[in-house]
This record gives C-alpha cells, structure tokens and sequence, in this order.
C-alpha cells in the first residue's frame, strides 16, 4: 500500500517541487496543505493537479482544529513541513508574521501530529515520520573562505526570519527529544529554478533584464551563497524522509559557492545568449547592473558541507550551477504565462 505525504507550504517553491517529484517519480499519495498567501501559487501544480493521487486542502498552519480534521480525514504516514515565511526582506519590515508562521504554525503542527502519532497502530507508528525542513541561514554566517557549516554548526541566526526558522527547529528537535515524535530535520542552502516566486535574486534578475528595468544588487555584491537546483532539493528531501535516521540532522547544499555579483553577471551572459533581443535602449544585459545600500545584518557567506547526506543516504546533486542556471533561464523564456500571472496578480483567481 502506497504512503500518504502530507506536504505543508506545497504551493510554494521548494514545496511545489517536492509534489511535482512525489506524484511524477513515486506512487505514493500526497496531501497538499497551504495556507495560499503571495507565495503560494497552485498553478505551480497545474502539471499533476488531475492526478487522483494528489489532494489540495486550503488550511492555515496556525488552525489547529483544522489541520487535525486534515490528519483524521488523510491519516499520513510521513509529514513534510516546508510551510514558512522565507524572504528575508519581508521580515526584516514585518517580524510578527514571521513569528506566527514559522514559530507558533510549527509548535501547532507538532501539537496535531504529537496527538496523531499517540493514537497510531504500533506498525503505523513505528513507520510515521514527521521531517521538518529549515536553512543554513540559522547557523548565521562564515567569514572564512575555508569553513563550512556542518550538522553540528552552532545556530547565531542573524534576520528575523533565520531566527524564526532556527526557533522552530528547536522546537522539532524538542518534540523527539520530550515526547518522542519521530522527527528529523534538514537545513539546505539557496535554492533556485523553475517556479521560483520573482521576488528572490535569480528570477527578480531574469525578469528585471527581459524587462529592461535595473538589476539591483545589494553593497558590493561580495556575499557567497551555496547554489542548490530545487529538484535535486526535492530528490533529498524524500529521500531524507524515507530513509533518514530518526533524530538526524542534513544539510542539503549544491557545492556551488557564488558571489551574488557572479551569479547576476552569469544570467546576463546567458541572456545575452538566449534571449538576444533585448528591450528597447539596452545595449547589453550586464549594464543594467545597479549597486544598491545593503540590507541590515546582511550575511557574508553560506557554505554547507553536505557529505553526511551523501555518505548516509547516497544523495548528491545531478545538477551543476552551470547546468542547473541554463535550465532556469531556459524555463523563464518558455514559461511567460505562469510569471505574468504573478506580475498582474491573476495567478490569485487560480484557485
């Protein structure tokens, strides 16, 4: 009998990812739970939405009657918590949301998932996993060009969002630790690819280039991100939740160490090449490269050591940055309805 996921945030990026794998690569059932604030966006999902497998609920982490009718009506065996506030941004202007979400929706998700798992068959429960997924943001930042963040990393988040993120980690590994969930968590580095919402640096630049409009890179464009395609995320993921230990910790990464300068310099070159017929009055893609006032507490460096996870469960990346990036762009240039959706906000009557 096949497994039933329950995915949090499954409208989102990585989460929409990890469905489209779920439904596209396994036979299992999956159960998508978003809230569909800005960044959940279902016609992320239109590919397997007809599939009998997958099954769309509308419900707010935070709604604790509501997500525990969701767990009674599905009964899932592996629960995937991806729902969060994620732009750093956003929460450097508006905290409390960030907080709620990712803190008080978590706490409230175990709650039901604790209540749940209580009441299981021995089988069922021995089987249940609740997988709880997180950033390398809440280990804070490197600034040395050698040192990784690895699984024992102590956290020093340094936004509001990294430190809800770090707060609700805590709280899984309390979960276990307390009441014995099952629980396992992983922390990844910066993701990208299809289906990313534009407000994060590589779509906000390919649609910034196509449009002719400024691409604003923030102090001098000298911060190190650790690049990881979001399918090559969603392929760990599940393999995370599958066949992780319970009680571990992986960091999922890309091996792709970029300076944010590089990495805008990389999309103009290849716009330059795919998209050659460039707006009015740009000559060249590069030269709509603007240099803005950095954000507050901007982390220098983030670099995660993923060996663990490829050592213990055999995972690794498929995807250069190179290869993963050609794709990315090629996706925007091929996927204008899905972008201008978001741009004119009808992608919010797709519902």
């Amino acid at each position: 009998m096949s497994k039933v996921f329950l995915v949090t945030g499954g409208a989102g990026f990585i989460g929409s990812a990890v469905v489209r794998h779920l439904i596209n690569d396994t036979d299992c059932q999956v159960v998508n739970v978003d809230k569909l604030t800005y960044a959940g966006n279902l016609m992320s999902l239109k590919s397997v939405e007809s599939n009998d497998r997958y099954h769309f609920e509308q419900a707010d982490i935070c709604d604790k009657n509501k997500i525990a009718e969701i767990f009674t009506k599905y009964q899932p065996d592996v629960v995937m918590h991806l729902a969060a506030e994620s732009h750093v941004d956003r929460s450097i202007n508006g905290p409390s949301e960030f907080v709620q979400t990712n803190v008080v929706g978590t706490y409230t998700l175990l709650e039901v998932a604790r209540a749940y798992w209580a009441n299981l068959s021995d089988d069922k429960k021995s089987s249940f996993r609740f997988h709880h997924i997180s950033t390398d943001e809440v280990y804070g930042d490197l600034h040395g060009t050698d040192d990784l963040f690895t699984e024992t990393t102590p956290y020093a988040p340094s936004s509001p969002y990294s430190a809800t993120k770090a707060s609700s980690d805590h709280l899984v590994r309390a979960w276990l630790r307390t009441f014995g969930l099952p629980t396992i968590v992983t922390n990844c580095s910066n993701n990208y690819g299809p289906y990313h919402f534009p407000e994060k640096l590589i779509p906000l630049m390919i649609l910034n280039a196509l449009s002719g409009k400024n691409l604003p890179v923030y102090g001098d464009g000298k911060q190190i991100r650790d690049w990881l395609f979001v399918e090559d995320h969603a392929r760990a993921l599940v393999q995370v939740a599958t066949k992780g230990e319970i009680g571990e910790t992986y960091n999922i990464g890309g091996h792709n160490e970029k300076q944010n300068i590089e990495v805008v310099k990389t999309l103009c070159a290849l716009l330059e090449e795919l998209a050659p017929n460039k707006p009015e009055g740009v000559q060249y893609y590069a030269e709509l490269i603007t240099y803005v006032t950095d954000r507050p507490g901007h982390d220098v460096r983030y670099a995660i050591d993923a060996s663990k996870i490829e050592r213990e469960l055999g995972w690794k990346p498929q995807e250069t940055f190179e290869s993963g990036l050609r794709k990315t762009v090629q996706w925007y240039l091929d996927n204008k309805d899905w972008w201008q959706a978001i741009l004119n906000n009808s992608y919010r009557n797709y519902r």
